[in-house]
């Protein structure tokens, strides 16, 4: 007869074993209905949201629907919140209507050979003053020079800003410190070859929402102006007379939302981690809002693949890990702004709602569409330590993972992900199923065809399943994933975690 205490501990190893071994046909991720996904990414993408564009109606309504499927699906508001809602702020500038640049004998016109970035309405003619990037007090720099009530002249960008974002945050404290310094304007020189200068002006002549400073930043006028052949040589050689005439951008303060839910874990200890699941809610809006060519017909950027998709995907995701949870917390964030920069997720990675410390692992869901729904693409599989659940989740609903698609896009650093990344969690980006940018995947990429007509639900119901059994493996996983060695967001991680 086998002694009862070998009785209970084999008993307790076999109820851990069935737990382990549970099997996918019994968890509420299968259990998830193509119907209800349908219906979800149904009204999320409708015309009457309008493109759910950051700071318009059909972006509150989106939220608020966000919100009441996580009330009805039980779901907690963070600790100390009063509701689902972190609310985010914008400063919202519209473009200049007119402008006028003389440099020399030049005249530039607005919208073609320059835009404004920043400022006030402007008659002003005034000396220029070249200081290279504009960020510095070296030779490279200011190196002495009083530029007060000069026009500054630097170049765009840094050494260092590669992307976008490094562009732009590296602007905004240019203008800053020519502000500072007593400069009437500010003027940067646009020579990358990183972005098209067409691209350029199509960006910065819309709508734009930024972050709201913490203090106001001076209106300093400031303008991009397109130097791709090198052809201003002569503000850089010597001091220039300039004139500028221009309506400025008119400025208004927006407060928009992220959504945030948490399902609390199971096992005692583990659940004071967090596994976050993200995705983006917000998309471009109509018309000339959405920077693509648009018809009469047919204005609306509904963003069905981008990103009704992979916010279904945090749904479905919500509701199965609320009907059976796992041993570490969910927090289930549906992030703004997106489409504005990343805002939305750099807002709530600078303002967490739960400390970043006690969050080991994100789980974003993005992407530009699909063009093979056999497979789900991840960005950052073989980076963030979580490859084998990942994979494992995707065969279990019928698909295969690829690695890293569109190397040449460097994804990584380019969906809400990245806000994670830099602060030191494993954050990989969750996508619908490419391999590369082709036209199937661009004839639906911001454009006003990417609406809920034209989606494979069944593929829907896939790809949120395995993207649920995916969390659902990495908040059971006895050891938090890690970075691999070597990884350029390790050190973050080293000093976010302590390790």
């Amino acid at each position: 007869m086998m002694p009862k205490t070998y009785g209970f501990l084999l008993t307790g190893f076999l109820l851990s074993a069935i737990a382990v071994a549970q099997p996918v046909a019994k968890l509420p991720e299968s259990k998830l209905s193509r119907t209800e996904l349908e219906a979800h990414l149904r009204f999320l993408a409708a015309d009457e949201l309008q493109g759910r564009r950051t700071g318009d109606p059909g972006n509150f309504i989106a939220a608020r629907y966000l919100a009441e499927q996580f009330r009805a699906l039980g779901l907690k508001p963070v600790a100390g919140q009063p509701d689902y809602y972190q609310k985010v702020p914008f400063l919202q500038s519209k473009p200049a209507a007119y402008g006028k640049l003389l440099i020399g004998n030049d005249s530039l016109q607005l919208g073609k050979q320059f835009v404004v970035v920043s400022g006030p309405e402007t008659n002003l003619k005034a000396g220029t003053v070249y200081v290279g990037y504009g960020l510095t007090e070296g030779a490279d720099g200011y190196n002495g020079r009083d530029v007060r009530g000069k026009i500054v002249v630097a170049q765009v960008g840094s050494p260092d800003a590669t992307t976008n974002r490094g562009l732009l945050a590296a602007s905004e404290q240019k203008r800053k410190i020519a502000a500072e310094k007593g400069a009437v304007g500010l003027i940067e020189l646009y020579t990358s070859g990183t972005y098209p200068w067409p691209i350029i002006t199509r960006a910065l002549q819309n709508e734009q929402m930024t972050l709201a400073p913490a203090t106001p930043v001076p209106t300093l006028l400031h303008l991009w102006v397109d130097n791709g052949k090198n052809q201003l040589t002569g503000l850089k050689d010597a001091v220039q007379t300039v004139s500028v005439q221009t309506s400025g951008r008119a400025q208004r303060i927006v407060d928009a939302v992220n959504v945030a839910g948490v399902i609390e874990g199971t096992d005692p200890k583990l659940k004071n981690e967090y596994v976050l699941l993200s995705a983006h809610f917000d998309h471009v809006g109509i018309g000339k809002q959405g920077g693509r060519e648009y018809t009469s017909a047919d204005s609306i950027f509904n963003g069905a693949r981008d990103n009704a998709f992979g916010t279904v995907a945090l749904l479905a995701s919500a509701k199965a890990l609320q009907a059976q949870r796992p041993k570490r917390s969910i927090l289930i964030l549906a992030l703004t702004a997106e489409e504005m920069g990343l805002l939305g997720s750099r807002y709530y990675a600078e303002h967490p709602l739960i400390p970043l410390k006690q969050t080991v692992f994100n789980l974003n869901s993005d992407g530009a569409g699909y063009n093979d729904t056999t497979l789900v693409s991840v960005v950052g599989l073989d980076r963030t330590g979580a490859k084998t659940e990942i994979e494992t989740a995707s065969k279990a609903f019928g698909l295969s993972v690829f690695a890293d698609p569109a190397p040449e896009q460097n994804l990584f650093d380019r969906s809400d992900n990245v806000s994670f990344a830099v602060k030191g969690i494993p954050a990989p980006t969750f996508s619908a199923g490419f391999k590369k940018f082709d036209d199937e995947l661009m004839k639906y990429y911001h454009q006003p065809a990417d609406n809920p007509e034209t989606v494979d639900f069944g593929y829907l119901l896939k790809f949120s399943q395995a993207f649920s059994y995916a969390a659902r493996l990495i908040a059971n996983k006895p050891a938090r994933p890690q970075w691999v060695a070597g990884d350029k967001y390790e050190a973050a991680a080293k000093t976010l975690y302590g390790q």
